[in-house]
């Protein structure tokens, strides 16, 4: 399968507007460049005229130029590796690629490689989502990282502590890039399925699940989680902008979900919620 590369010229206030807007679009892997980003889709699943009509409602507001070129799988790695820096969350989590040296100072080591895979710790709401992480207890408890991506949410939660694991992805190269980097990290994971929360039929109660997803799937998915959520559950949530967190709040208010912390990074949020 061959993907699409879009090389991205952009003033840096559009650019994280212009990723969660591809993301719409089902681009599902993005690079920050100094002059913009470079994002990745299947080419099957590309709609040129969908991404024109994008940029072409932003043009008036900002000067975007783009490039397309047609990618084969293998390229990513090399793209990755000019481009990858080890990240640090916290000064205790240290997230690497096999290609860089352990650091020993920090508590937790993190090994991924991405291929096409979106979660590597660069982007701001995968970085307060391991932050979010270090404040939850997952000692001996049941995680379930739903959209898990590269496995990174889930590592860290087997990295905390935690006793089952459950992770699943809608992207069939996920599920295979994700179960590489479980056993890059030695970590065992007791459910890895291809799906949508609602396809999979999970029958395991969780003490803590984790979705770093865009808001119009977590509208839609929430109440599915908050089914499969142990009483005094937790719920780690991303992938949305700070003007969207009242809309997700509204809906987890119904379901018997109390707020507990907010946190922001470069206008993208991350809430934790407990059940009760």
């Amino acid at each position: 399968m061959n993907f699409i590369e879009i090389k991205i010229h952009c003033d840096g206030s559009f650019r994280d507007i212009l990723i969660a807007e591809m993301a719409q679009l089902d681009f599902d892997s993005f690079v920050e460049t100094e002059v913009g980003f470079d994002a990745y889709i299947p080419e099957e699943s590309f709609s040129h005229p969908g991404l024109q009509q994008l940029f072409n409602n932003y043009r008036k507001q900002t000067k975007i130029w783009y490039e397309l070129n047609k990618i084969a799988k293998q390229n990513w790695n090399e793209e990755w590796e000019m481009n990858y820096e080890p990240i640090e969350v916290d000064e205790q989590i240290y997230v690497r690629a096999t290609f860089h040296e352990p650091n020993p100072k920090f508590k937790y080591e993190v090994v991924v490689n991405p291929k096409m895979s979106f979660g590597t710790g660069h982007h701001e709401t995968t970085h307060q989502m391991l932050a979010m992480q270090l404040k939850v207890d997952h000692k001996n408890k049941a995680v379930f990282d739903v959209g898990t991506g590269t496995g990174i949410l889930a590592i860290m939660a087997a990295k905390l502590g935690a006793s089952y694991l459950a992770a699943t992805d809608i992207d069939e190269w996920c599920i295979e890039n994700s179960s590489e980097n479980f056993e890059l990290n030695d970590v065992k994971v007791d459910v890895l399925l291809k799906g949508a929360i609602r396809d999979v039929q999970l029958t395991q109660e969780f003490d803590v699940i984790i979705a770093n997803i865009n808001k119009n799937v977590l509208l839609d998915e929430i109440p599915g989680y908050v089914a499969l959520m142990n009483p005094e559950g937790c719920l780690l949530l991303s992938g949305f902008y700070e003007k969207d967190v009242q809309d997700i709040l509204d809906l987890t208010s119904t379901l018997g979900l109390e707020h507990l912390e907010q946190t922001s990074k470069k206008e993208w949020a991350a809430l934790l919620l407990k059940k009760v």
